[in-house]
């Protein structure tokens, strides 16, 4: 699990047989009725827990074990690179108990995130429908501490989070589910199970006390990311060829954006129409209030053939469609 001070890979703590029970009552409860207690469990059979081997230099006592999610086809599993970007070799740990082996067959550093595959397939989580809302109830499904699989609970806090600084490229999902190291690639899931976010980080200052801002990779962006490391090796990013900064600028005042100040000749923002001094407000449909949540939006483009961008020039909106 990522710390705002350093890299952690867990979340929360298997309980004894008898308070288990009492806490699938109250995620029961939680959850608006056994159905949604039911789903969660269908969710966790599509975690893993992700049990690096690692050399002698960088052996971890905190988070010996990490977790990950099963996508796409069932033999791949995407968790964040840094539970496995020094292993020797890598097994996983199935929520019935079966131990089999994996290879590390992708990474992404600008998001920290891996893809590991497998030769015999499980059940893939069930993608969501759609970005979760703010005040959603969701669940973290992780191997806090190596103790094994385990939930918390909580709420979307936060949509589309980037600039927080712990990746190039962000795309968080914020949540007050409490999490802790051992969860890093586990699953956010909905109450339906459904798949949002991939467990990534803890936002902490001197300790890696969960204080209830916890991020997680959306499943939007992980899923994308998946995919182009199965497909092609690598992940092809778009780029805009801009060089932004922060609008207003220091002591300014005016509406949040990323100021346009210089691109390249030939560039895809130049080839639709933007100009140096265009303040971006807007792209995808998402808001835009610093120069790191248009480079989030670009990621989009991973999976469309377009990208619509809203700029304020000369005191007017105006709309542009950035191409693939």
């Amino acid at each position: 699990m990522a710390t705002s001070d350093s890299r952690h890979g867990g979340f929360a703590i298997s309980l004894p047989v008898k308070v288990a029970a009492l806490a699938v009552g109250l995620l029961a409860v939680f959850l608006s009725g056994p159905a949604a207690a039911q789903e969660l469990e269908r969710a966790m059979r599509s975690v893993v827990s992700v049990l690096p081997e690692w050399p002698p230099d960088a052996r971890r006592s905190e988070e010996p074990e990490g977790s990950g999610v099963v996508v796409l086809d069932g033999k791949t599993i995407v968790t964040a690179l840094h539970v496995v970007d020094r292993a020797r070799s890598v097994r996983i740990r199935t929520r019935d108990g079966k131990i089999l082996k994996a290879r590390l067959s992708g990474r992404d550093r600008a998001t920290d995130i891996a893809t590991l595959t497998i030769d015999t397939a499980l059940p893939p989580i069930t993608p969501g429908d759609g970005e979760p809302h703010l005040g959603d109830r969701v669940c973290a499904i992780g191997n806090a501490f190596g103790l094994g699989l385990s939930v918390t609970c909580g709420v979307v806090s936060g949509l589309n989070r980037a600039g927080v600084g712990f990746n190039r490229v962000e795309d968080f999902v914020q949540t007050d589910a409490a999490v802790n190291p051992g969860a890093s690639g586990g699953a956010l899931v909905t109450d339906k199970g459904e798949f949002v976010g991939l467990l990534s980080a803890i936002f902490t200052k001197t300790s890696d006390a969960n204080i209830g801002v916890n991020f997680a990779v959306s499943a939007r962006m992980a899923n994308d990311i998946a995919r182009n490391l199965r497909e092609h090796g690598r992940v092809g990013r778009p780029i805009s060829g801009m060089r932004m900064e922060a609008a207003p600028g220091e002591g300014e005042t005016g509406v949040l954006g990323a100021r346009v100040v210089s691109m390249r000749p030939g560039s895809r923002a130049e080839r639709a129409g933007l100009l140096a001094g265009d303040v971006i407000v807007r792209a995808g449909g998402r808001r835009v209030r610093k120069p790191a949540d248009f480079v989030s939006a670009m990621s989009l483009l991973l999976r469309a053939d377009e990208l619509e961008v809203e700029v304020i020039r000369d005191g007017a909106n105006k709309r542009f469609r950035l191409m693939k």
